[in-house]
């Protein structure tokens, strides 16, 4: 090899070395790197506090999303539930300390007991979605919203049955939240659950939330052992926490899509498996209540049992499904319709009725003004009867 080759040579190395070095001089460790994924832009130590700026500023838009929209637009209108409730209890004596040795051994006495709930705003007069296990009983009820201020609340009525209460405060530019529809609701979309339980306790008493999918939709429970019924109930995976019962179930549009109930658990803390009253439910009874401070009373005219197998084959009936018609009201609302003692009902307004506990679910949607479609068997027809709903007086 000739001498100037070897010469370039070794330039073109030095070159390289050299340049290799200026970069190596600018690298920055990754703690030191920022990156956009939005964009892909790099800021490094040597960038200017103009990028930097502009870069956290890029950050921050990213980190917004309808979930974070969602929440802002719902948590102002978000309470805390705060109540004090008068129960009775049993207190044992010692019969040292009682002066009837013993003969009044258990003696009643009551006391004060503090509670804690949530609940929504959900128009600007001032009325409150809760549950009505939440202020049931109670003697004094103290309403938290999100910006500290604290009011008493009035209860306008409440369904234990279906657990759902109204209450009302007395102020000015007061928050509220928008009822949304439970109608076309989608197992695996995106919800929230807000709640206010600690509003008094704490000095930030803005909600928490929890964030998750809809799991199950159309939920139905029995009558439980206080005689509260669920029915259609939206199952959710966000966490629903002690305390945030009566606080609503939010979508992504920020939109009041259900009111939190209950959870099912062993230890008392969520396991992913909660449950939500649905929205339509809840205004229906919302409109009930305020109206008219209760759940009116439905006159039915009719009465149902199960079918037995003796009554199955008393009957000649191929099947156990379906309830019977065991007793009429003369001239009530059932013997107007056309209903029969002895008919056989499989639906009543499209639920299918098996037992007496599906019948039982199938009315409890229904108001005073509404009708209700009922599908019976009769011998070996089948007839649709429509039974108009009238208060019971």
């Amino acid at each position: 090899m000739r001498k100037y080759e070897v010469i370039i040579i070794l330039i073109v190395v030095f070159g390289i070395l050299l340049i290799w070095g200026l970069r190596n001089e600018k690298r920055v460790s990754l703690a030191e790197l920022q990156v956009n994924k939005a964009s892909g832009t790099r800021i490094d130590q040597y960038a200017s506090y103009e990028d930097r700026m502009a870069l956290n500023d890029e950050i921050c838009e990213v980190r917004h999303n309808a979930i974070t929209n969602a929440i802002q637009i719902v948590s102002p209108a978000v309470v805390s539930v705060n109540v004090i409730k008068t129960e009775t209890v049993n207190r044992y004596m010692n019969p040292f300390e009682n002066p009837f040795f013993g003969f009044f051994g258990n003696v009643p006495y009551k006391r004060e007991v503090k509670g804690i709930g949530s609940g929504v705003i959900f128009n600007s007069d001032g009325y409150i979605i809760t549950n009505a296990h939440v202020v049931e009983g109670a003697t004094q009820t103290k309403i938290i919203l999100s910006d500290s201020r604290q009011f008493d609340g009035k209860l306008i009525g409440l369904d234990s049955v279906h657990d759902i209460a109204i209450v009302k405060i007395e102020g000015e530019d007061l928050p509220s939240a928008r009822l949304g529809s439970s109608c076309g609701l989608i197992m695996g979309e995106w919800v929230i659950a807000v709640g206010n339980p600690y509003g008094f306790l704490l000095k930030d008493s803005k909600p928490s939330v929890s964030v998750g999918v809809i799991s199950a939709l159309n939920r139905d429970f029995a009558p439980n052992e206080d005689g509260k019924i669920y029915k259609k109930m939206i199952q959710t995976d966000a966490a629903i926490n002690p305390g945030n019962s009566g606080g609503p179930l939010v979508n992504v549009l920020g939109e009041v899509i259900g009111i939190n109930s209950f959870i099912f658990s062993e230890s008392g803390g969520s396991i992913g498996i909660g449950f939500a009253i649905p929205v339509d439910s809840v205004k229906k009874l919302a409109d009930e209540l305020i109206k008219y401070g209760k759940i009116r009373d439905i006159w039915y005219g009719f009465k149902v049992q199960e079918i037995t197998p003796v009554i199955a084959s008393y009957l000649g009936l191929k099947s156990m499904d379906g309830v019977l018609v065991a007793y009429l009201d003369d001239n009530g609302p059932a013997d107007k319709a056309g209903l029969k003692k002895g008919d056989i009902i499989h639906k009543i307004n499209q639920y299918s009725i098996k037992t007496t506990d599906d019948a039982e679910l199938a009315v409890t949607d229904i108001s005073v003004g509404d009708k209700m479609t009922i599908d019976v068997s009769r011998g070996d027809k089948t007839y649709t009867v429509t039974i108009n709903a009238v208060e019971y007086k």
